[in-house]
């Protein structure tokens, strides 16, 4: 898990430290704070077209897709969450199976939602064609 967060924290350190040196050589005066405003702002409004058009041709065949892709964004960030909180007040361990685990979980859970609605849905059929 570490590793793994020493690597991720590396490319974005890349690339800040690139963004820096780049609004130096451009002339502009930006603090810290000013480039986090602008680099999160496009890329949020960036994630955020992508999302909407994926959403909008998602929501034609099944609204339970959108609900899984939040229920998991939201799943994702809340693991990470308690492993580093783990890690920052040094109760439990930070480990990357952790996150595996917890989110194969939820897959499994879903799975097993999806079958008994499923099965609930064909029943339904079967007893209104009896009828």
């Amino acid at each position: 898990m570490n590793s793994a967060l020493k690597f991720i924290t590396g490319i974005i350190n890349y690339f800040h430290d690139h963004l820096i040196l780049l609004s130096k050589l451009m002339g502009l005066k930006l603090n810290d704070k000013q480039l986090h405003f602008l680099v999160i702002g496009a890329i949020g409004i960036l994630l955020f077209i992508l999302v909407h058009e994926l959403f909008k041709r998602l929501v034609r065949y099944s609204l339970t897709a959108i609900s899984f892709i939040y229920t998991f964004t939201v799943l994702v960030v809340f693991v990470f969450a308690i492993e580093i909180g783990q890690k920052v007040t040094g109760r439990g361990n930070m480990e990357f199976q952790d996150i595996v685990e917890g989110l194969w979980g939820f897959l499994v859970a879903f799975a097993i939602y999806r079958i008994v609605v499923i099965l609930f849905y064909l029943l339904k059929k079967i007893l209104i064609r009896l009828r």
